[in-house]
This record gives C-alpha cells, structure tokens and sequence, in this order.
C-alpha cells in the first residue's frame, strides 16, 4: 500500500481464551481499546464462530476498512505454532468480512508492553486480565498506524 487510505481500522489479539479489540479514528491516528471477546472454540467446523461473527458485526458497525491482526512471532523472528494459530484466524476472518482485508502484523511484543502499562498505571492482577487483551490490541493497530505514517511521511 503505498498511501495511506482514510478509515477506521480494528486492531486485533487473537488469544487463545480471548480475543481483544482496538479501533482508531478515521485519521488513523489513536488506537483506543474497544472490546474483548470469548474465543469461541466449540462452534461446529461449518459455523461461524461467535467471535469471529462478532468481529465481522463491529467492522460493519463501525464501517471498517482494515483488521490488523497481530502475528505473533518469537523474539528470534520466527513463526512458532502460535503464529500458525493467529493465521488460520486471520483466514477465517478474512472469510467472514471480504472484502475488508485483514492485514498480520508483528506483535512480538505487544502483551509485554500492554502489561508493564498497565502496570505502571496500577492495574493490576485480574482487572489487568481484563483488559490486558484490549491493551495489547491497542498497541498492535497503533504500531501500525504508526509505520503507515512514517512510511507515507
């Protein structure tokens, strides 16, 4: 993408309990934390699962023109089975909201990061499970909205 196009854009961790979501303003400027979802793990093969139709409802809501889900790689930059995970999920995302594209990216870090700032905010213990998986949402859209912008200057 060589500019930066205009529009809300979700930010998405896939864990494997839950799933946390961001959303920016149409500027692309400032990730904010929007929802965390149950993971749906025991929905049938050929059904949908809640999560991912709940994800596909918000980019409708919201009028979303990209998913940024982040791609966990290990700290050495590989692809570990936690990354093979996050992409199955992306594909079937990207299934339910086309043609809205769902772009991975690295998010080697972001659950540390959204961690030590909530704990520097004093969140702590379970209200930092809470919302840790938003947290960590937010740091992977705002990262990349962050590089759109430097790359476009």
């Amino acid at each position: 993408m060589s500019h930066f196009s205009r529009g809300v854009r979700l930010g998405v961790d896939v864990g494997q309990v839950r799933v946390g979501v961001a959303i920016c303003d149409p500027d692309g400027i400032l990730a904010t934390p929007l929802v965390t979802l149950p993971r749906d793990l025991k929905s049938a093969n050929d059904a949908v699962p809640a999560d991912i139709s709940e994800l596909s409802r918000l980019v409708e809501v919201h009028e979303v023109v990209g998913v940024i889900v982040g791609l966990p790689v290990t700290l050495a930059g590989g692809h570990g089975p936690a990354a093979v995970h996050v992409k199955a999920y992306a594909d079937r995302l990207a299934e339910a909201i086309a043609p809205v594209p769902v772009v991975l990216a690295d998010e080697r870090m972001s659950t540390v990061v959204a961690s030590r700032r909530l704990s520097e905010r004093g969140v702590r213990g379970r209200r930092q499970r809470a919302v840790v998986d938003q947290a960590a949402a937010v740091e992977i859209l705002q990262s990349w909205l962050d590089a759109q912008r430097r790359r476009t200057g």
